[in-house]
């Protein structure tokens, strides 16, 4: 029998431990309370093992592992047997040493300490079953349980309850007894032993006194991190908040004060104050600026760009942002380069969007709807809205610094008129050519708003199957993605012919059952007839090569009047079209009981009656599309309607043949595909919408009043003409009738036509089509249009066949489009989550109160408010800082990458701001050291006298010119931006002005002599810079540029932005040798610095031995020498060309490059035997890590119980040690070497 040696003791928990596990062992061992004889062990708990000749196990863990383990207690399998041995192992090496903390001073106990917390709660979440593992684990847990306070216990509920089961087990009562929780200082007398000694108590109270003070600086630690976080987040708020403004009285239009001095930091406020006014008043915006007028030739060419159109409801988001500030950009570095630049701006009038804004207003704060008031009437509402809240476009597209001619749509009477007579017109001219006809057809309809709706507007929801959504109108969801399977009985037989359909309602309106021709299974029902359940309507089981066979039962139910392919179906077998839904969505050409209801309360009812004769077969999950109305989000429905098309059938090759031949070319070329997909495959467009805000149809339909004339058809084209007035459609339906005019009576279409219809006009509407005038003449054909690639068929598309057809030429010659924006997490940008962010609140900042607020004033529901709150909660916690229009600007810029949508980050614009205030300390910095006497060289040029540094950053500016004008040419934004962003911050900023600084500092006559051409250098590449920057950046340029020095006297550029962009031609001092040269030059200030970093020389400046591999790499180091000191922070630099012989003893080494060794003098500058024993104390410590760690990975059981994932880690953790350790070795040799 085994013989266990335990301790006398009553509350000794490591002899508990072993005691409740021995209860759990098969064949218990005897239990003796005294020490084991020495010879056994030298202390307790000690285990001999009778049937291993004598083995001792000692400690705690180690024997009631063996004792749990004899009866295979460690858990049903490898995981939960691992999860036990690291349960103990926890708690021998974690639990323990805490509990004992804890539990043994009785003093100064406030509160639970967090990793007793982990530790005790551990082997509840481990363990899913009370197992003796668990027991015997929860021993450790007595003594911090019972030590507890009660109220302390209240934070450890599941920990208690845990601890009150395991106690209660009867192996536990059988070794503790009854065991319940008590006060500490009941607990405390427990350990009430003899009368303490007066040193003893001395002690005691000193550790009283100890522990008190203790509690007191934790107290005032905690008071301390209430209050300055306050005071610390107040500080934060103002450093970001403070602002510096402009207060100079200036007049709007005259020229803000340039010459008090600049402000100590960049500030949107101050540097976006007064600028824009002036730029209108002085006309830098007109596209005749610097000519007598637009028809004067301009050798350099013209450039016409037009704005996509965004909707008048309301305000711009940062997707017109990104737009906006790429057309911008665009219109301004064509302006620079000499062009005729005209950008014409415009406002859509967006039918249904702001039909649905202002009817939700109606409703919201007048009850009432828009039929209550008459069409008149609403129109005026409308204009009344749009009046009041439709500018706030323009007045975002101002602080975004837009520099447009003119402004489209409902912005001035004049203009309106005009367009509106353009819409006419087009309508009038197609209609008369047969190019618009009208058409019985199948038509996205919304039966909340009543009207067709196109296909841009139809969101296509997926459903993974059975799906509740809601729908308006109907106060319970309604369910989708399911497949209802019922029968239609073949007349005259039992046979029956199963079909499916996920909107079971139409089935009332079914005229036929397909079946394809090939499938053997219904070749007998060829030529019969199926009986309706609902009516004595008989139909016909056609052929028809649509049908797919290996769908379901391979029959398919006919509705034509209500499925796009069902439609083609019937008109391929002249079957009756029977329309069962009316405008508002109510059944009708039905037989009751489903006559007047509702569309989805008929599709309950159907598939009840259907139930009730038997004929239901099975309803079943189905993965499916549902198109939702993305206005009203009602579920959108095939409705036939009487509306006007346009015939695209040769428009469409039109267009498609321009893309082909190269006279239209779209950038980026991966959207081709899409575009000849729909060119090639297009078809007619429904032009009609059932509103009343928009350009009413101009056709009219025609009753003659003669009995010769027999009366007319709503779809009969016949009897429809189109006019400019009702007069003239009066004479033109007279003269096709051959009646009298007398005879003739007219009913103007209630409709309107598609916003895309007047959108699709747009390059020369603008300009006054169908009159010849001046602006058409010169500025169409346009020669960009840029926009998102989401609206390329429906806009783009359009204008290129609507301006080939009634103009005969190209609206454009080039179409950029760029990425759809999207969220910092990739989702569409949609009010209702929240994320829709106004430009402006970027530019001034907001606070998320400010937002919120919005969100409030908005037409979202409440439902869809509390969801955009939580939106807004998550992605602007502190609201958004002031950021300014330039950040702004290059942000949208930078991130513009071709060929994939944008994640745009709100903070990271914050950077571009930070990137402005460096821009802006580093001219103030510049024009310091030019001085106020500076006159700069009349033109940019080398004088041959230039040292390495002038030439190094002059090529490096001629590289930037190159890449920027490359980067316009091909829409290359983000080069654009990455080139001039690396000019400014890394090359001048970092590199040159630093390198400079001991030439401009030299006193004697050649130094002066150098310090003049680096001073002409540092204003070129001043100057030129900000010409660079300012198409991205208008506001910081200008006002930087204004303080430049001109390099003549009667230069009379007065604005950066009418200054000439700079070419290629005139910098041209691009050098590959140079940059090659400086970027060897660069490795090495790097090393050097590296190596400073290493030995912590922050402020001491060290001798550098430079060991070159030849003489060429020596000659270029002394040719740099100057550059390398300043740039490294050395004392001097010695370029050495052989072994080490010739290098002292005491040196620091890294290597720079393949050419070139870093031996950087440390003998002196650091206390070298303090570093060794540093050194010496990390190996100490590395080495016991490694140990440790290649014993755990040496045990036998190492690979088969420790995770995959743990065991790479451990690998991992001890080839980084490794690598460590030979650094350390390295670092100590070298040490060595130098004592």
């Amino acid at each position: 029998m085994d013989t266990l040696y335990i301790s006398s003791h009553p509350d000794d928990f490591r002899s508990l431990l072993p005691l409740i596990a021995a209860e759990f062992c098969p064949s218990p061992p005897r239990i003796i309370h005294e020490d084991p004889p020495a010879e056994v062990a030298r202390s307790r708990p000690a285990l001999v093992l009778a049937r291993s000749g004598g083995t001792v196990l000692t400690g705690a863990n180690a024997v009631s592992w063996y004792l749990a383990a004899a009866d295979n207690r460690t858990g049903s399998d490898k995981k939960q047997e691992s999860q036990v041995w690291q349960w103990l192992s926890f708690a021998e090496n974690e639990l323990m040493p805490v509990a004992c903390a804890v539990t043994f001073p009785l003093l100064g106990i406030m509160g639970v300490d967090k990793k007793v917390c982990i530790c005790l709660y551990r082997p509840i979440y481990d363990q899913n079953a009370l197992s003796p593992d668990a027991l015997i684990v929860s021993v450790l847990c007595l003594f911090p349980l019972k030590a507890l306070e009660p109220a302390d216990r209240k934070s450890l509920v599941n920990v208690t309850r845990w601890y009150n089961t395991c106690v209660n087990q009867p192996q536990f009562l059988k070794v503790l007894g009854k065991i319940s929780l008590i006060c500490l200082y009941r607990f405390s007398l427990l350990f009430t032993g003899p009368p303490k000694t007066e040193a003893q108590l001395k002690k005691e109270a000193k550790k009283r006194e100890k522990m008190e003070k203790f509690q007191q600086k934790k107290e005032m630690e905690e008071k301390k991190k209430m209050q300055p976080q306050t005071e610390k987040k107040a500080k934060l708020e103002k450093k970001e908040l403070d602002v510096i403004t402009y207060n100079i009285p200036t007049p709007p239009g005259e020229k803000k004060d340039v010459l008090s001095p600049l402000p100590d930091s960049y500030s949107p406020q101050y540097v976006e104050a007064a600028w824009y006014s002036w730029w209108e008043k002085q006309g830098f915006f007109k596209p005749e600026y610097g000519r007598k007028n637009v028809s004067e030739p301009n050798p350099r060419g013209v450039f016409m760009m037009c704005i996509p159109p965004p909707n008048v409801t309301g305000s711009l988001h940062l997707g017109h942002a990104l737009t906006n500030a790429i057309q911008d950009c665009l219109t301004r570095w064509h302006r620079m380069r000499g062009e005729t630049t005209l950008w014409n701006p415009g406002c859509d009038h967006a039918g249904i969007a702001t039909q649905v804004v202002v009817e939700k207003k109606l409703m919201r704060e007048r009850k009432m709807t828009r039929h209550d008031l008459g069409r008149g009437n609403f129109i005026q509402e409308v204009w009344k809205w749009k009046n009041e809240k439709g500018d706030r476009i323009y007045h975002q597209l101002k602080k975004l610094v837009l520099k447009t001619q003119t402004c489209f749509g409902m912005h001035f009477n004049e203009t309106i008129q005009k367009l509106s007579y353009a819409v006419q017109e087009a309508f009038i001219r197609m209609h008369e050519e047969g190019v618009i006809y009208r058409s019985k057809r199948l038509v996205n309809w919304s039966c909340t708003l009543n009207s067709a709706i196109s296909d841009i507007e139809v969101d296509k929801k997926e459903l993974a199957g059975r799906t509740l959504l809601p729908v308006p109108g109907y106060k319970e969801k309604v369910e989708f993605g399911v497949l209802v399977s019922f029968s239609y009985k073949v007349e005259g037989s039992d046979e029956e012919v199963v079909v499916a359909t996920t909107r079971i309602e139409t089935m009332l309106g079914d005229t036929a059952v397909a079946v394809h021709p090939n499938d053997s299974r219904y070749q007998h029902l060829k030529g019969k007839m199926v009986v309706h359940p609902f009516c004595d309507r008989k139909m016909p089981i056609v052929l028809d090569d649509f049908v797919d066979m290996n769908f379901g039962t391979g029959a398919v139910k006919i509705t034509p009047a209500h499925d796009h392919n069902d439609y083609e179906v019937g008109e391929r077998h002249k079957l009756p079209f029977i329309n069962i839904l009316d405008e508002n969505g109510l059944l009708i050409n039905v037989p009751p009981p489903f006559l007047g209801m509702k569309r989805f309360e008929a599709r309950k009812a159907v598939l009840q009656a259907l139930t009730d004769l038997g004929q239901f077969k099975e309803v079943k999950d189905n993965t499916m599309v549902v198109p939702v109305c993305s206005r009203s989000k009602d579920i959108v429905e095939p409705l036939l309607k009487p509306q006007w098309y346009v015939d695209c059938r040769e428009m469409g090759k039109q267009a498609a043949d321009v893309v082909r031949n190269g006279e239209l070319k779209i950038i980026p070329d991966h959207h081709l595909k899409t575009w000849f997909n729909w060119m090639d495959n297009i078809r007619d467009w429904c032009i009609s919408r059932q509103l009343w805000w928009g350009h009413r149809i101009p056709a009219y339909f025609v009753t003659v009043n003669d009995p010769s004339v027999k009366p007319g058809e709503d779809v009969d084209g016949h009897y429809w003409v189109s006019g400019r007035s009702e007069e003239e459609a009066r004479e033109k339906a007279a003269k096709r009738f051959n009646v009298t005019a007398d005879k003739i009576s007219l009913r103007q279409d209630e409709d309107v036509l598609d916003t895309w219809f007047s959108s699709g006009i747009f390059p020369f509407s603008i300009f006054g089509w169908p009159t010849e005038s001046e602006d058409l003449r010169v500025f169409y054909p346009g020669t960009l249009l840029e926009t998102g690639h989401d609206i390329l068929f429906f806009w783009v598309a359009r204008m290129v066949m609507m301006g080939l057809k009634l103009t005969g030429k190209l609206p454009f010659k080039e179409v950029y489009l760029h990425a759809v924006v999207r969220d910092a997490h990739g989702r569409k940008m949609s009010k209702s989550l929240g994320n829709v962010i106004d430009p402006l609140d970027v530019i001034t900042g907001i606070s998320l109160e400010g937002l919120h607020a919005q969100l409030t004033d908005s037409n979202l529901d409440p439902p869809e408010i509390e969801k955009a709150r939580q939106g807004q909660k998550s992605d602007y916690p502190s609201g958004i800082p002031e950021c300014g229009t330039d950040a702004l600007r290059f942000a949208l810029c930078a991130y513009t990458s071709q060929g994939r949508d944008i994640n745009l980050d709100v903070n990271r614009i914050l950077g571009y701001r930070h990137f402005c205030n460096k821009l802006w300390n580093a001219v103030k910095f510049a024009m310091r050291t030019l001085g106020e006497g500076f006159v700069p060289w009349e033109k940019a040029q080398l004088c041959g006298s230039e040292s390495v540094s002038d030439r190094w950053i002059l090529s490096r500016l001629s590289a930037a010119v190159a890449l920027c004008d490359s980067g316009f040419q091909a829409y290359d934004f983000p080069a654009i931006t990455t080139a001039i962003y690396n000019f400014w911050l890394y090359e001048l900023c970092d590199v040159y002005l630093e390198s400079v600084k001991p030439v401009l500092s030299r006193t004697d006559s050649e130094g002066q002599k150098q310090a003049d051409i680096c001073r002409q250098t540092l204003y070129t590449c001043l100057e030129v810079g900000l010409r660079l920057l300012s198409p991205l950046m208008p506001f910081v340029t200008e006002e930087l540029f204004q303080r430049l020095p001109r390099r003549l006297a009667q230069d009379s550029t007065s604005s950066i932005c009418v200054t000439l962009y700079p070419e290629t031609s005139e910098f041209c001092w691009h050098s590959e040798d140079i940059d090659r040269q400086m970027e060897f030059v660069m490795s090495v200030v790097k090393t050097i610095r590296s190596l400073r970093a290493d030995y912590n020389l922050t402020k001491t400046r060290a001798d550098c031995y430079l060991q070159c591999i030849d003489s060429d790499t020596a000659a270029l180091v002394q040719t740099y020498s100057l550059q390398i000191q300043t740039l490294s922070y050395s004392q001097a630099i010695y370029p050495v060309v052989g072994g080490d012989s010739t290098i002292p003893q005491g040196c620091g080494v890294a290597i720079a490059s393949d050419k070139c060794t870093v031996h950087l003098m440390l003998k002196g500058l650091i206390d070298l035997e303090k570093e060794v024993t540093k050194l010496t104390a990390k190996k100490g410590e590395l080495e016991k890590q490694m140990e440790k760690m290649k014993e755990k990975m040496a045990k036998n059981d190492y690979k088969e119980k420790v995770p995959v994932k743990v065991q790479e880690g451990d690998a991992e953790k001890l080839r980084q040690n490794e690598t460590e350790l030979q650094k350390v070795n390295e670092a100590i040799e070298n040490f060595r070497k130098m004592m």
